[in-house]
């Protein structure tokens, strides 16, 4: 999931989850400065491209503390420092909220949500742009090493691409946003595919035919990892019958007789790394 995809959909789900009309945010460039990069529930661009120093305004104020932050009234709050008055007034927004975004302790960015009027924030809100942040950074945290993984390029990384796509489908099954559970099992996906190794033009042509469900794939990347069926069933919240019969059909679909055959049929075709 691309960082602005990840903030868009993290807004989105901020306006609707807390109840607040307006939300707004960015990651950081470095680690003086984030900029606002994406709105919803804006009726002005004056937000966009704003460049928001560390400590300063409410959003800055909770970079630093590395903690969220609330003001009822933004403009006559004495909270806070106030360069950004004249952006708040022109978009009219009273009271703001600020959720910092923090992946493996630094602070990536920050998400706002707001109302046009002076009204207190309760727990709702706060909890449910908490809640929004984490997923955020959980995403972040797990972009960042797949990005780590795939620019080691070595063949004894492969193992460590192995368990974290293992991981990231197990991940993307907790993850109750739809858009943000594709995200991941799209990488999931661009991570078997970049270690697909057809050796022959047979093998060619068995990935460009096989066709796993999801579910498949799920049991096979657990069976590759020496998981047992039953230890397949637990980590997947299924009954180890069923864990059997999407293994029958994912071994009948590539061709394969054995739990090994399977695995490396399907590393060949591109379905595991």
């Amino acid at each position: 999931m691309g960082d602005a995809g990840g903030i868009r959909t993290a807004l989105q789900r901020l306006r609707t989850e807390a109840g607040l009309p307006v939300a707004f945010g960015g990651l950081s460039s470095d680690a003086r400065q984030f900029r606002i990069s994406d709105m919803t529930g804006t009726t002005s661009t004056v937000l966009r491209g704003l460049a928001i120093r560390t400590g300063t305004g409410l959003g800055g104020k909770a970079a630093v503390l590395g903690r969220p932050l609330s003001v009822t009234d933004y403009r006559s709050s004495h909270a806070i420092t106030h360069e950004y008055d004249a952006a708040v007034a022109a978009e009219g927004l009273r009271s703001v909220l600020a959720v910092p975004v923090v992946v493996r302790g630094r602070v990536r960015g920050v998400l706002y949500g707001a109302l046009r009027r002076p009204l207190a924030l309760g727990d709702r809100s706060l909890t449910a742009a908490v809640g929004v942040a984490r997923e955020l950074e959980q995403n972040l945290a797990v972009q960042d090493e797949v990005g780590r993984l795939l620019s080691a390029g070595s063949g004894a990384v492969w193992e460590e691409v192995r368990e974290a796509h293992g991981e990231l489908r197990t991940l993307a099954r907790r993850v109750t946003d739809p858009a943000l559970r594709e995200e991941l099992l799209a990488a999931c996906a661009r991570l078997a595919r970049a270690s697909g190794t057809p050796s022959d033009a047979g093998a060619g042509a068995r990935a460009a035919a096989v066709a796993l469900s999801p579910r498949e794939v799920d049991v096979l990347t657990c069976v590759a990892s020496g998981a047992t069926n039953a230890g397949t069933a637990e980590r997947l919240g299924l009954r180890p019958e069923t864990v059997k019969s999407y293994l029958r059909s994912g071994m009948r679909k590539l061709g394969a007789r054995t739990r090994l055959e399977a695995v490396v049929a399907a590393r060949r075709a591109g379905v595991l790394p």
